[in-house]
C-alpha cells in the first residue's frame, strides 16, 4: 500500500508514536476527569501540559507536511496562517471525530470546522497560545474542552495523512474500513490511529479535486509521489 512506501512521508512513525504517547496520558486523565459535558470547563496544570503537547504535535505535523512538499525549509518559521493552507490540500474542516463513551452532546468534534469560513479561527489553538505566553493570566483557558479539540485535531491531521496506519511492527495497511458493527452502534465512522477515537473522513471533495490512481502500476517507481504546491496556493490566498 502507498502509505508504506519509503517516499510517501519522512519518518511517519515518529509522529504516530508521539500521538500514541499522548493518547496514553489522556486516557489516564479520563480516570480522574470523566469524559462528559459537565467537565468541559475543567482546567488544571495537568490539562494545560497535555494541551501544550497536543498543539506542539499539531505544529510539528503541519511543518512536516510543508517540508515534505518542498514548502519552506528548516529555518522557516511557519504560523497559523500558513498552516491553514493545509485545509485546502487535506480538507481538515470536513473531518469529524467522536470520543466513544462520552456523556452528553459534545462527544463528536470538528476541531478544524472554523477554517471552513474565510475568517474562522481555531479557539483551541488560541487558548494554547494564550496559556503558553501568559499562563498566569490565561491559565483558565487551558480547559478540558480545548485539550480534547487539540487532541482530536491531532488525530485528524494524522488520519488525513496516514488514515489508520500507526506504522507499528504489525503494519500492513490493508485499508479495511467502514465496519458495520460497533459496540455503541453503527455510527458511520471508522476506527482511527490508536483505537481510542472514531473518525469520519471527508465526503465533500470537489469534483475537480478527485482522482484515481493505479497503485500496482506506480508502486515500483523510485518516487511515485508529486508535491503539492503550497507556494502557489499561498500566493493565491494573498491575492484574495
Amino acid at each position: 500500500m502507498y502509505l508504506l512506501h519509503p517516499k510517501y512521508a519522512t519518518d511517519p512513525r515518529h509522529y504516530a508514536r508521539a500521538f500514541l504517547l499522548l493518547q496514553e496520558d489522556l486516557l489516564d486523565l479520563f480516570s480522574y476527569v470523566e469524559p462528559s459535558d459537565v467537565n468541559l470547563n475543567t482546567y488544571s496544570h495537568r490539562i494545560q501540559q497535555l494541551l501544550m503537547r497536543a498543539c506542539i504535535e499539531v505544529e510539528a505535523n503541519f511543518t512536516a507536511i510543508f517540508l515534505d512538499n518542498g514548502f519552506g525549509d528548516n529555518d522557516t518559521r511557519f504560523n497559523i496562517n500558513d498552516y491553514r493552507l493545509i485545509n485546502t490540500s487535506h480538507r481538515l474542516s470536513s473531518f469529524q471525530v467522536r470520543i466513544p463513551g462520552w456523556t452528553g452532546e459534545h462527544g463528536t468534534r470538528r476541531p478544524f470546522l472554523p477554517w471552513a469560513e474565510e475568517d474562522g479561527r481555531l479557539g483551541w489553538y488560541r487558548a494554547y497560545n494564550k496559556a503558553k505566553h501568559n499562563r498566569h493570566e490565561n491559565f483558565h483557558l487551558a480547559t478540558f474542552d480545548a485539550l480534547l479539540d487539540a487532541y482530536c485535531g491531532l488525530n485528524v491531521l494524522l488520519s488525513a495523512q496516514f488514515m489508520s496506519e500507526d506504522y507499528g511492527p504489525g503494519s500492513k495497511s490493508i485499508g479495511v474500513t467502514g465496519a458495520d458493527y460497533y459496540y455503541e452502534g453503527n455510527d458511520g465512522m471508522d476506527p482511527s490511529i490508536g483505537g481510542s477515537l472514531r473518525i469520519r473522513f471527508p465526503d465533500d471533495w470537489p469534483a475537480d479535486d478527485r482522482y484515481e490512481f493505479n497503485w500496482q502500476g506506480l508502486r515500483n517507481m523510485e518516487d511515485p509521489f508529486v508535491n503539492f504546491d503550497y507556494a502557489e496556493l499561498s500566493q493565491a490566498e494573498r491575492r484574495r
